[in-house]
């Protein structure tokens, strides 16, 4: 099967970027120009600017000085947004950002190479692919393990490193018969095949790299359950090297801040992780032994008895207000928090609807939250003195 350039009518824009995924410059005639919701829309007899499909963005830049902010297609004819309106007739420079389109075209190649590679040794497939503005998403029917991502992604990096061509083919119906190749939809006319050989062959409308090895690198960043298969996260070329530019970034602050060599963090972050630990048990035994010893304290004639304390554990804090409870006669509060930044709060009585409490001090403190008559919970911001001011008012 031979590669051929499609051919246009004349009421279809001549698609410049089928015959070169790599032009960054063009000049073309102004066909017609209306205003629209979001801009001008304007149509060329020919353009460079991909438009919005198979998963991948219209293309951006601009049209002489008029910037394009994005590019559709509807029944042949692209339409270019911009942000002023050109002259019908003129003959213009149309530029595009081909550093943002080479980005895009890096992901959706080497998504073409990851979803050959799945279907091929598990036989999943693709059934759903996102090319966002930072990591691009690829959805399969199955399951994959931890190890089988790993070669998949081994796989990958050889396909690109083998710097094999990518072939775009526009099969007669009887050549199609006999093609094997991946599409997620029923495609009508003619169909466009990109074909990266021993890897996959899908149907595709978007632009590509012309080599796998324009794309430098992939890297898997994760792979997720997600509805019955799963959904793996990936980035590829200058996203990629990004990536780990950030992650080097972070080691290396890290590796600073636990005087670690970058090779034997996670060990220095389990050794911090245990001791951590050790720290909330001592911490936990002090806590309860404050609320012992303020739960003692409490003779039977308070009115109310409220505690204020900042960084408590919920369920020592919760235990109190139940034993503080039967012992005082009115009103049982616990507040974790500061004045500035808020307080959260477990009200309780045996012999009161602490609900009402509750209601006056969201309303008072900008608060929410609620429960049962004996017992409410809730968040607050306000001082303690206020607060304290308003309970004991009741």
């Amino acid at each position: 099967m031979e590669e051929k350039q499609m051919v246009f009518g004349a009421d279809t824009t001549e698609k410049l970027f089928y015959q070169d995924s790599h032009m960054k410059e063009f000049t073309a005639v102004v066909v017609s120009c209306a205003e629209g919701k979001k801009g001008y829309q304007i149509v060329l007899d020919r353009t460079a600017f991909f438009p919005e499909g198979g998963g991948q963005f219209g293309d951006i830049g601009w049209l002489d000085e008029a910037v394009v902010s994005d590019t559709q297609e509807k029944n042949g004819v692209i339409f270019h947004t911009t942000d002023r309106p050109l002259a019908v007739g003129t003959t213009v420079e149309g530029r595009l950002d081909f550093e943002e389109r080479f980005v895009r075209m890096q992901q959706h190649t080497g998504e073409h190479i990851l979803s050959g590679i799945v279907h091929s040794l598990y036989g999943y497939d693709n059934v759903g692919f996102h090319l966002g503005a930072d990591v691009t998403t690829l959805d399969f029917n199955g399951e994959l393990t931890e190890e089988q991502v790993h070669r998949v992604e081994v796989l990958a990096n050889q396909a690109v490193f083998d710097n094999i061509p990518v072939q775009i083919l526009y099969p007669t119906k009887e050549e199609l018969k006999s093609l094997e190749y991946r599409s997620k939809i029923e495609i009508e006319g003619q169909v466009r095949i990109v074909s990266i050989p021993g890897i996959d062959v899908c149907a595709c409308c978007a632009p590509h790299m012309d080599t796998t090895g324009e794309i430098g690198l992939i890297k898997i960043l994760a792979c997720d359950k997600h509805r019955g298969g799963c959904r793996m996260t990936m980035v590829s070329g200058m996203r990629a090297l990004a990536d780990y530019q950030m992650r080097q970034k972070n080691v290396s602050e890290i590796s600073v801040l636990l005087s670690a060599k970058p090779d034997s963090i996670s060990e220095a972050v389990r050794h911090q992780k245990e001791q951590l630990l050790k720290l909330r048990e001592h911490l936990n035994q002090l806590q309860a032994t404050y609320l012992s010893k303020r739960l003692a304290e409490i003779t039977g004639e308070e009115k109310n008895v409220c505690i204020f304390v900042e960084d408590f554990d919920n369920i020592a804090v919760r235990n109190f207000v139940n034993d503080a409870m039967e012992r005082c006669g009115g009103l049982c509060g616990a507040f974790v928090g500061t004045d500035e930044g808020g307080y959260r709060y477990i009200l309780g009585s045996k012999s009161a609807d602490v609900r009402e409490t509750a209601k006056k001090l969201n309303a008072a403190f900008g608060g929410k939250g609620g429960g049962k008559p004996e017992m409410v919970q809730g968040s607050l911001t306000g001082a303690r003195e206020d607060i304290l001011r308003l309970i004991n008012a009741e």
